[in-house]
């Protein structure tokens, strides 16, 4: 077969198969119409457009076209968030509350404050009533100013309040606020809690509070000590350079 003679069968046969798309201006219509009633589905639709302008378009095709295609998001010349994280990691700390359930059905919040360098936990405590005044004694606690710290990456629970991170800024640290239900923006730390629940929390019932912070006080040096991990090139966290 010929060169030209091949390219018309595979153009033949490549050949856009199917119901032929609806008009543009038909598309817009549908977008629009969807847009300005939120409510109605895409049989509504299908029975407007018939009735009142005689255009007969099925519901899957209606669906189809209810949304319009998002516009490209434009590019910034700022640095993202993973870069940032990765450009500073040995400088990052990240935080989040967990809750651990007591026999009674008291439930306590555990704060765990970690170093993302070096993923070593670096603070903990427990408490049943956490308050902004207590969440900024735990920072206190343990930041002497003489750490190489620099960021603190925190979600928007209200506990960790503008208050929180007043307090943070004045300690020379600067707040990174992740996105609203975002979970992934706080990826080292949701996985630090999911480690802790896994591997300590979830085979105990603890009666109560002391019993919770007994329970962490002996899994904490355990994990800091010998818990190997990827993203320290199987490392203990606590002998890292």
């Amino acid at each position: 077969m010929a060169p030209s003679g091949f390219r018309l069968f595979w153009r033949w046969k490549s050949r856009h198969r199917g119901r032929p798309r609806i008009p543009q201006y038909l598309q817009d219509l549908i977008a629009d119409i969807a847009h300005a009633n939120r409510t109605w589905g895409e049989e509504r639709i299908v029975a407007e457009l018939l009735l009142k302008l005689g255009l007969s378009v099925s519901p899957r095709t209606v669906r189809r076209y209810m949304q319009r295609p998002a516009p490209p998001r434009p590019r910034s010349s700022s640095q993202t968030w993973r870069t940032l994280i990765e450009n500073h990691v040995c400088e990052t700390l990240a935080c989040d509350f967990f809750v651990a359930l007591t026999a009674t059905f008291r439930l306590v919040y555990v704060f765990l404050v970690m170093e993302i360098g070096r993923r070593r936990i670096v603070h903990w405590n427990v408490t049943e009533h956490p308050t902004s005044e207590w969440t900024v004694q735990q920072f206190r606690g343990f930041l002497t100013g003489e750490n190489p710290y620099r960021f603190v990456v925190h979600d928007r629970d209200p506990v960790l309040s503008p208050a929180v991170d007043d307090a943070l800024t004045a300690m020379n640290l600067h707040v990174l606020r992740t996105p609203a239900r975002v979970p992934q923006a706080n990826a080292f730390c949701e996985r630090l809690i999911g480690t802790a629940c896994r591997e300590c929390l979830d085979h105990l019932i603890p009666l109560h509070e002391r019993h919770v912070r007994k329970i962490l006080a002996e899994w904490v040096p355990h994990y800091n000590r010998g818990a190997r991990t990827r993203a320290s090139g199987l490392e203990f966290p606590s002998r890292q350079r």
